[in-house]
């Protein structure tokens, strides 16, 4: 049966064989393989986080919970198709900063209505942005690229992930607050842009320590900022925008679990409970400690409330900074 014809069906069930309905199939949650949907291409944080906590979660529920990758769209594809899935608990998708407190502000059309028709698991984990340049750039830290890049406007490029992806909107920010031009190129993840980055095609970017520290470290990009308050302890002599006087900068990515609305209370909270336990095994905090992220794994009204001071957070980027889809 049809996703949409099966919530009808549900839909036209007298009140207690609804309850019936839903009851039993949480009950029976999970007895098939688990699908994760993540709106973006392999190769970048969005990929690191999802599997290893899908790794755990296949281990703890007994069955199969696999990523499938389905960029595109600035997220809209895969959210879009998420929607329409039977609210049973075996769709999820990875959200993130851009799909939920982004896209809302900067498309003008979207299929769905994120607060509508999707119901927030939990926050699984933030991840400090950092900021990167190809060694190529003749800056050595971060105010000689504001110098360079402001002396030769136009003249630089920046890869993202995409439209609305993390480091998009990081790096809008920076030139909201700096006054930088520089050219946004977006691709179908992070590891394609990476490719280019590497190459230098383009000459900046900003992603998480997940898809950028073997990069750092090998020497063949170079860390000039990083979005978070504090300096991050894998790399202590890198400076904090906020410190090179751009007061309260603050961005980082963050990733978490959504579901189709519609999906039983007791799956939701099954899966939350699930996702805590998986996000302090010892496979995923040493990943998460190696990347500086943290892990979420709170109830779904924490994360509710933390989604929806970043949509008034982010309305506020979009409309001053006229971020657009490219």
């Amino acid at each position: 049966m049809h996703p949409l014809n099966r919530r009808r069906v549900i839909a036209g069930l007298p009140l207690g064989l609804m309850a019936l309905s839903m009851g039993a199939q949480a009950d029976a949650w999970p007895s098939k393989p688990i699908r994760l949907v993540v709106p973006f291409a392999p190769g970048g944080t969005s990929e690191i986080v999802a599997r290893s906590v899908a790794a755990e979660l296949t281990k703890q529920l007994g069955v199969s919970v696999y990523v499938d990758n389905k960029p595109g769209g600035a997220g809209v594809t895969a959210m879009t198709e998420v929607s329409k899935a039977a609210p049973d608990g075996y769709t999820l998708i990875l959200t993130h900063v851009g799909t939920l407190a982004v896209n809302p502000y900067m498309l003008k059309n979207q299929p769905y209505d994120v607060n509508r028709d999707f119901t927030p698991v939990t926050l699984l984990a933030k991840v400090p942005n950092v900021f990167v340049i190809h060694p190529d750039v003749p800056a050595r830290n971060f105010r000689e690229f504001l110098a360079y890049a402001k002396a030769n406007p136009g003249k630089l490029n920046y890869g993202s992930a995409g439209n609305a992806s993390a480091g998009h909107l990081a790096m809008e920010y920076l030139k909201l607050v700096t006054g930088l031009f520089i050219t946004h190129i977006p691709y179908r993840g992070t590891g394609p842009q990476l490719t280019d980055l590497l190459a230098g095609r383009t000459q900046a970017s900003s992603a998480g320590m997940p898809a950028l520290g073997a990069h750092i470290r090998s020497g063949k990009l170079r860390a000039i900022a990083v979005g978070t308050q504090q300096r991050i302890p894998a790399m202590p002599d890198v400076p904090t925008v906020a410190e090179m006087g751009y007061k309260n900068f603050e961005t980082s990515q963050w990733y978490g679990l959504h579901v189709p609305a519609g999906t039983p209370a007791e799956i939701i909270k099954r899966l939350q409970e699930e996702c805590y336990k998986a996000l302090r095994s010892s496979a995923v905090t040493e990943r998460f400690a190696t990347d500086n992220a943290m892990g979420g794994g709170g109830p779904s009204a924490e994360y509710a409330e933390f989604v929806r001071k970043e949509q008034i957070v982010w309305r506020d980027i979009v409309q001053r900074a006229g971020i657009k889809p490219d």
